[in-house]
């Protein structure tokens, strides 16, 4: 199994990768995960990264593709992987599908996650977390028992200043005009499904497995 799951922030794409790699037993690849575990190690690609992110720059695609080049041939992956939010660009997607031919085989499914845009802005709008235990909560999903105060350590609880409204949708903007163009790439390849994602993480799951299915390792 060889899929890419897209979607903007918020629409539970990261869930739904995790829970998907789990029941196939294929590697679950995040560039923001591999970002992080590549800067901990300090690998080179991580330190390259590193320079770029102490500066407050994007990693340059080369840097990117390399990490993920470097997971896609760990043995996690050996049965297939999930890539959760990658690639984001065209460019991106053209040499993703280089480095596959390289080693003989393809993507078999790209599903693109939807949701409103006013669903997106409240599920993350709604988050808060504890500056202090790092446990997370939602204000109509998952809220503490006291309003705006963590259940384990009683701190007073923050909103991530890039979940206020206004943050959101700049990113769901800049989301909608970087990945437009990728959505017509792969739906031109006959590779796109469209995934309704606004119910429950369960039905989505279901729904998902049943698309998925065919691609299951053997």
């Amino acid at each position: 199994m060889r899929v890419v799951f897209l979607g903007a922030p918020g629409v539970g794409k990261g869930t739904q990768a995790n829970r998907i790699a789990a029941q196939y037993q294929v590697g679950k690849i995040s560039t923001g995960d591999l970002l992080r575990e590549a800067v901990r190690n300090r690998t080179t690609l991580g330190l390259a990264a590193k320079s770029y992110m102490d500066q407050g720059n994007l990693v340059p695609d080369a840097v990117v593709i390399g990490l993920v080049r470097e997971k896609l041939a760990d043995p996690s992956c050996a049965n297939g992987f999930v890539l959760d939010g990658f690639p984001r660009t065209v460019p991106q997607a053209e040499t993703l599908g280089a480095v596959l031919a390289s080693q003989g085989v393809a993507l078999d499914r790209v599903v693109n996650f939807q949701v409103s845009r006013e669903d997106v802005v409240r599920r993350l709008s709604g988050r808060r977390s504890c500056p202090k235990c790092q446990a997370t909560f939602h204000v109509d999903f998952a809220p503490p028992r006291v309003n705006e105060i963590c259940d384990r350590c009683g701190e007073p609880l923050v909103q991530r200043s890039d979940d206020r409204r206004e943050a959101i949708e700049m990113r769901l903007k800049v989301y909608d005009e970087q990945t437009a163009p990728l959505v017509r790439y792969y739906d031109e390849r006959r590779l796109l499904f469209p995934m309704d994602a606004s119910g429950a993480v369960d039905v989505v799951f279901q729904h998902l497995s049943q698309e998925l299915a065919p691609y299951r390792a053997t």
